[in-house]
């Protein structure tokens, strides 16, 4: 009987604590060199829906939800999605923002994304690709809620859209870092943590593998499939096995700082995602979001009643992404301070191209571009097309060329999409 008032509760602490939202900081939309300090407020009155607690709208506030597929500080994505957020709650007007954390993929992303459009927010992100046929759903229950889904391909034209950033530009950056310290540390082996067979995975492990080869062509990259987001132990293991097979740099496509944790003496990671992750030595750089000023804006269109569900792939120019280290002000980690200054000068140049808009994603994948098996991907001067970018065939996608092929440096075979 007391073991059993002790797990209830428990399990009413863990719930309680599953919701947040008005915070109390906010991240500079530049990106500073130490992460912004937050303090988390109570959360709002919340029932309980399927073990998820749902939380409520504030009246005469609009109402913004996030549906989080991990803990809203892992260090990762869905931290950078909550960091977003908190700039939305803090810099647009008359606003309330609400969260759902660690929300299943499937049935249960429906539940939580059902139950809040019935308690009244006017706009709910849903930021997992696993999240799109829930989102889907529910928006045509809900033709006055307008709902955003991050990293899939659908929408409705109307209250349905997705939204994604061409994070394949700081994954083509970070190839090339990798590889100029792969060729300085005299180990040109190269690894991929990657999470899902999806074309998001390949699109951004193929930007990754492309970078490398322009400072360090003979340079290889296995990849490692762990299938999850958010898994610190087993994507520590995956990081651990490719060191242990003799990898010099690992970059992950996961949500945790792993990759640099698990790096031995000599040898180094390149963690994702989240702005502030990148603080163990042995960390070479990380690919960050800055989701804030396009939250704001969505959200602002949507109050304005101008935001139409459709397909938005935002690039570099927009100050949505950046590769830290290389901002105004930060630092350069260890590792890559020490690298040539030939190899540091052209990683500057390229990410600088980025950011101006000069170059863009089509330029990571443009011509001549061969694929592991000695085919012919894209003729010199070709471009991919965003639908390339976006979709497998297998998946249903009009894409001409598609992403179901990895470049000729990469080792791996291609994952099964059975």
């Amino acid at each position: 009987m007391y073991r059993r008032i002790t797990l209830s509760m428990l399990l009413l602490l863990l719930l309680a604590l599953a919701v947040a939202c008005t915070p109390a900081a906010t991240p500079a939309p530049a990106a500073p060199t130490v992460a912004p300090e937050a303090t988390t407020p109570p959360p709002a009155q919340a029932e309980t829906v399927g073990g998820y607690q749902i939380p409520t709208i504030q009246e005469g506030k609009y109402n913004v939800a996030f549906v989080y597929v991990g803990p809203h500080d892992d260090g990762g994505w869905t931290q950078a999605h909550d960091q977003g957020r908190i700039y939305v709650q803090d810099n647009v007007a008359d606003v309330h923002t609400a969260y759902v954390e660690n929300v299943a993929e499937g049935a249960d992303a429906e539940q939580v994304t059902r139950s809040l459009a019935r308690k009244g927010f006017d706009v709910i992100f849903t930021t997992s690709f696993g999240f799109m046929d829930a989102s889907e759903i529910v928006a045509s229950e809900f033709p006055d809620v307008d709902i955003i889904h991050l990293t899939g391909f659908k929408a409705n034209g109307e209250n349905f859209g997705n939204l994604m950033g061409a994070m394949e530009n700081m994954k083509y950056a970070a190839g090339m870092l990798a590889g100029a310290r792969a060729k300085a540390d005299g180990n040109p082996r190269l690894g991929y943590i990657a999470t899902f067979p999806i074309p998001e995975e390949l699109r951004l492990g193929n930007a990754f593998a492309l970078g490398a080869q322009q400072t360090c062509p003979e340079c290889t990259v296995d990849v490692r499939w762990i299938f999850t987001w958010h898994d610190p132990i087993l994507e520590k293991e995956a990081a651990s096995s490719m060191f242990d097979a003799g990898v010099q740099v690992v970059m992950t496509g996961a949500d945790t700082p792993a990759p640099a944790e698990a790096a031995p003496e000599g040898k180094w990671g390149i963690t994702y995602d989240y702005q502030y992750n990148c603080t163990n030595p042995r960390c070479l750089t990380s690919m960050y979001w800055n989701w804030g000023p396009v939250y704001a804006r969505i959200v602002e269109e949507s109050r304005a009643g101008t935001w139409k569900g459709g397909w938005e792939y935002f690039d570099s120019d927009t100050g949505g992404m950046g590769l830290s280290g290389f901002g105004e002000g930060e630092e350069l980690m260890p590792g890559v301070a020490s690298l040539p200054e030939a190899d540091l000068a052209l990683i500057r140049e390229t990410y600088g191209k980025f950011l101006s808009g000069e170059l863009n994603r089509f330029d990571v994948f443009k011509g001549p571009i061969t694929d592991n098996q000695g085919n012919l991907v894209l003729a010199e001067g070709v471009s991919l097309e965003q639908a390339d970018l976006d979709g497998f065939a297998q998946f249903g996608s009009e894409c001409k060329t598609c992403m179901y092929w990895w470049n000729q440096n990469v080792t791996a075979e291609l994952p099964s999409l059975e």
